[in-house]
């Protein structure tokens, strides 16, 4: 294969070790509707659209089991808006502190650049969000070349679209020459429904769902569990190849 670019996702992946950021928002805001939601039930669509992860948790069946049993009917699309206004209040209060870059991937994008790869990206964030987010990331050194997020096209993950204009912006020849990497199951999902070269990256990503120190002290056999398990649920979903993390990309064999 011949690499022209790599496309990163952003919370989970290069920044928000353990894509905490929207996790404690979705977490506030159904909170403030008086339905906790599992951990489980948060990251499940983690990666979407968010007003999509939205709805699809309250399609969950125990979510909906506790939404009708509280309001003695089922969810229409004002509630939806009105969890999502919530949600995205509580996220842009933590936002700007949530997007430090995560080890590796300032060095990372530097190297790709050096070998003379385009580097894009694609989020489940708004226009809006990443408006906060990539200006704080690029104040810690982290930049990539093109940003494209659901309101560029109109669609978010698992469709394709957001990778494809990423490709057109950049004016990449053809998707067997891009890779694309990302920390949850809907990245899996859109690089494969774009019919590119797909990784999932394991530390730090929204399927491990542990802050850095939280990781830190687990104990090595913990931790191999661990990336053991998150390892077989993106092959599972399809991923073409797993790392540890983002300097796991350079023993790829497409980058040889």
């Amino acid at each position: 294969m011949n690499i022209e670019m790599v496309i990163l996702d952003w919370a989970g992946t290069t920044v928000d070790y353990g894509c905490f950021a929207p996790v404690n928002a979705f977490v506030k805001a159904f909170t403030d509707f008086g339905i906790i939601p599992t951990m489980d039930e948060v990251r499940e669509p983690m990666g979407m659209l968010k007003i999509d992860h939205i709805r699809t948790m309250l399609k969950m069946e125990r979510i909906n089991k506790l939404w009708y049993e509280k309001y003695g009917r089922d969810f229409d699309e004002d509630d939806v808006n009105k969890i999502y206004a919530s949600f995205e209040k509580k996220l842009f209060e933590s936002l700007e502190s949530y997007s430090v870059p995560k080890e590796y991937a300032v060095e990372t994008v530097n190297k790709l650049r050096d070998m003379g790869i385009k580097i894009g990206s694609t989020t489940g964030y708004t226009n809006e969000m990443m408006n906060v987010v990539k200006k704080a990331s690029k104040e810690y050194g982290y930049a990539p070349d093109f940003l494209v997020t659901p309101d560029d096209c109109g669609f978010g993950r698992p469709y394709p679209y957001m990778i494809f204009e990423n490709m057109r912006l950049a004016g990449v020849s053809s998707v067997k020459n891009v890779l694309k990497i990302g920390d949850t199951i809907s990245d899996i999902k859109e690089g494969k429904n774009a019919g590119v070269c797909t990784v999932g990256v394991i530390d730090g990503s929204s399927e491990t769902g542990l802050t850095k120190a939280e990781f830190d002290a687990l104990t090595e056999e913990k931790k191999t569990n661990l990336r053991e398990n998150v390892r077989k649920r993106f092959l599972d979903a399809g991923a073409d190849f797993v790392i540890e993390n983002l300097n796991g990309i350079f023993d790829l064999s497409v980058m040889k």
